[in-house]
């Protein structure tokens, strides 16, 4: 009898043992997705994948990027890549209600990629995500700073604002990333 449970319960630790693996890393956060009540727990949601992850602002002069992070997202997302966007008012230039900033990201730049609800991204404020980010590099100093994590969740290399999604040294880093 034993013998039968273990048979049966062995399978499932193990399960339980490589999801707990996985998930024992940077992304081991859950965040609410913007202007829903959606919560998603990014290790179970985005393990396994490159991953951008980037602060934006609904009236910055980078606002613009969302073009090109959507542009990225749609290019290498078949091969293993998501662009995680986190609104933030740190530089006061979000919108104050969730569901505005949601008709820039949504309807104004088609973006498909998931972006999560306005929060803090620097100081002791900051959503969980960020600041292990910000303890293992630096916080951003402006909106549109994006982060690279690889597939085993580690955090590969940081680019600043100016720095646009498409044709250049972030493009080429997930190229990398993406081929092996």
């Amino acid at each position: 009898m034993l013998a039968r449970i273990l048979i049966v319960l062995l399978p499932l630790l193990l399960i339980s043992e490589g999801l707990w693996a996985a998930c024992n890393n940077l992304l081991d956060y859950t965040h609410r997705r913007l202007a829903s009540s959606q919560e998603v727990n990014l290790c179970e949601a985005y393990a396994g994948q490159v991953i951008v992850v980037v602060n934006t602002a609904s009236r910055c002069g980078f606002t613009s990027q969302f073009e090109g992070l959507e542009a990225l997202y749609q290019k290498y997302r078949d091969q293993g890549l998501v662009v995680l966007g986190f609104p933030s008012d740190d530089f006061r230039q979000e919108m104050a209600d969730e569901q505005d900033t949601a008709d820039v990201c949504y309807i104004n730049y088609g973006v498909t990629f998931p972006v999560f609800a306005t929060s803090s991204v620097r100081g002791d404020s900051a959503n969980a995500l960020f600041q292990a980010l910000n303890e293992a590099t630096a916080a951003p100093r402006w909106n549109f700073t994006k982060y690279l994590i690889n597939q085993d969740g580690e955090i590969v290399e940081r680019f600043g604002s100016r720095t646009t999604p498409l044709d250049s040294d972030l493009e080429a880093r997930i190229k990398q990333l993406l081929d092996g």
